[in-house]
């Protein structure tokens, strides 16, 4: 059904608001009669939008009234978007920086992840890995495929309804962003980068992989870097950083890492406790007086002198040394270990290698300003919820660091770009049809084409099916259109899908359906009733020679 008059108030009665995440922790609650009363206002709400929409069907030829309904509810929409603006919203994320030393993935992640964690589940998921395996046999298959490592994230978080939403390798590096589905028409101009700092630039042991975007209409960057190890090399390791945030995106139209509003820097960064020696940095840590320890810390130490390091914020390190341990063990580093003419390598002192850090570009301008900055302004900030490290994970001599935000913004998105649902009840036994609608400002292409997904779908290239936008159209009018699938090509079992329209020129999902049911083929439904039949009329002889078989077995 097309939206009752036209302009503005069809294109926005079409549009879904952004999702309804929950408030921040924290916040202030109203009164529970307050609630109760608000809970029972929806809920009225809802029923009278829903009779309205009947009434519509009913009144479908009489534009007189269909002129007075879109003035209502332009009145409304202006009522909605004013309160939606002013309201910041929270978008929980969870990153992880792991070096995994070649290792395959390990069998559960479910503490990494905080999949079992009794608050709101996550909005994004941000994984940088380091030293993933890079030998030449599997870094060959890799581009081939996806690596171990993607398939095996796909698989622990796709169920959940979360999508791989980008990713980008370099050798060992790699960095994964998984996204709930939700939040897909509103992360646009996704882009990804890398730099090698390894051998003079040449090589790609060491640097750094990045993934941009826009959220909501803020800029993210999320940089995941492997710089070089060693004591003695902090001046490199500054040097290599300041040549990845001038390097990352040059040349391509897009913001440099500083310039985004926000930006997440992790990795196995490679900073050692510089002065102290191995006897007192691990009698520190085994009494947990870790701040004894933070002020010969090499990154702390340089963040006081380094202009450009200044304005990156890090949450206390709260957590033991995550470097180095032996493997599958939380004991730091006991072997033996064999240099160059057999003679015997210094055991390695511990150290925060693995870290998360941010920086809030407003903030760090209020900071060069004199006098206050405006909160009205300020329209993104960042809260660290929780930063720790994980012992139980034993593949490499490096523990996983994970870091929770909370990114309270205000949307400055409001409405996806397309909005897409499927006509009318799917079965899979006829053809099909979908309608869509774009906004005025969208930059639609012939190469645009609406895919149909199972609601577990792991990235955008896990379609059933697909059908171009503009050679399957089969109708079209000022206020949306209609594209044509075939029964050929929807799936027979049936079961739960989503519709998503993928932008050939943005280069992203701009819209997504809500979940809706196929229902399976009569011939499907009928051959799975044969198939049963069959089955139980074969079961007495199944059983007796089963009995037979464990009879000669003895048992």
């Amino acid at each position: 059904m097309s939206c009752p008059g036209g302009g503005a108030a069809a294109r926005q009665c079409q549009g879904p608001p952004p999702p309804d995440w929950e408030s921040p922790p924290g916040s202030r609650s109203r009164s529970g009669s307050t609630s109760s009363a608000g809970s029972g206002g929806r809920r009225q709400l809802r029923q009278r939008v829903a009779h309205l929409m009947a009434c519509v069907e009913d009144i479908s030829s009489d534009d007189e009234i269909h002129e007075e309904v879109s003035r209502t509810l332009d009145e409304a929409f202006l009522i909605w978007g004013k309160k939606l603006k002013d309201k910041w919203q929270e978008f929980r994320l969870h990153l992880v920086t792991w070096n995994v030393g070649t290792a395959a993935p390990p069998p559960d992640v479910t503490s990494l992840l905080q999949l079992n964690s009794l608050g709101p589940a996550m909005d994004m998921y941000v994984i940088g890995l380091q030293e993933v395996n890079s030998r030449i046999t599997n870094f060959l298959s890799d581009l081939a495929f996806d690596d171990p490592w993607s398939i095996f994230f796909m698989t622990v978080l796709s169920p959940l309804g979360y999508i791989k939403l980008s990713s980008v390798r370099m050798q060992g590096l790699l960095l994964l962003i998984f996204v709930k589905h939700v939040h897909l028409p509103f992360i646009r101009g996704i882009h990804t980068h890398y730099t090698r700092t390894g051998l003079y630039g040449y090589w790609g042991n060491k640097g750094g992989v990045s993934i941009r975007m826009s959220l909501y209409g803020h800029t993210i960057c999320f940089m995941n870097c492997h710089l070089p190890a060693h004591m003695e090399n902090t001046e490199q390791r500054l040097d290599d950083f300041e040549k990845i945030l001038e390097m990352q995106f040059e040349g391509e139209n897009i913001p440099s890492p500083l310039d985004h509003d926000v930006l997440f820097w992790f990795g196995d960064l490679n900073f050692r406790i510089a002065d102290y020696g191995i006897h007192f940095v691990r009698e520190s840590i085994n009494n947990k007086r870790y701040s004894l320890l933070w002020e010969k810390d090499q990154l702390n130490m340089a963040k006081k002198t380094e202009a450009f390091l200044k304005e990156f914020i890090e949450g206390p390190l709260q957590f033991k040394p995550t470097y180095k341990f032996d493997l599958y063990s939380d004991v730091y580093d006991t072997r033996e270990q064999k240099s160059l003419f057999w003679f015997n390598e210094k055991k390695r002192k511990p150290a925060w290698t693995d870290r998360i850090l941010w920086r809030v570009k407003n903030l760090c301008q209020d900071a060069s300003k004199e006098g206050e900055f405006s909160e009205e302004e300020q329209t993104i900030s960042v809260a660290l919820n929780n930063y720790v490290s994980h012992m139980s994970y034993g593949i490499s001599d490096h523990k996983p660091v994970t870091g929770t935000f909370g990114l309270e913004l205000k949307p400055l998105l409001l409405v996806p770009l397309v909005v897409l649902n499927p006509e009318g009840e799917w079965s899979a036994d006829g053809d099909v049809t979908i309608r869509y609608s774009a906004g005025p400002e969208f930059p639609s292409s012939a190469w645009d084409w609406i895919g149909l997904f199972k609601v577990s779908f792991r990235h955008v290239n896990d379609y059933v099916t697909y059908a171009w936008v503009e050679d399957d159209e089969i109708s079209s009018n000022k206020d949306s259109k209609q594209v044509y699938m075939s029964a050929a090509e929807i799936p027979n079992m049936g079961g739960e899908f989503l519709l998503c329209y993928y932008s050939n020129n943005l280069q992203s999902i701009v819209g997504i359906s809500e979940p809706f049911q196929i229902q399976p083929s009569r011939t499907s439904t009928e051959k799975d009733l044969t198939q049963e039949e069959n089955s139980w009329m074969q079961k007495p002889d199944n059983l007796e020679s089963c009995d037979e078989s464990e009879g000669r077995k003895g048992i």
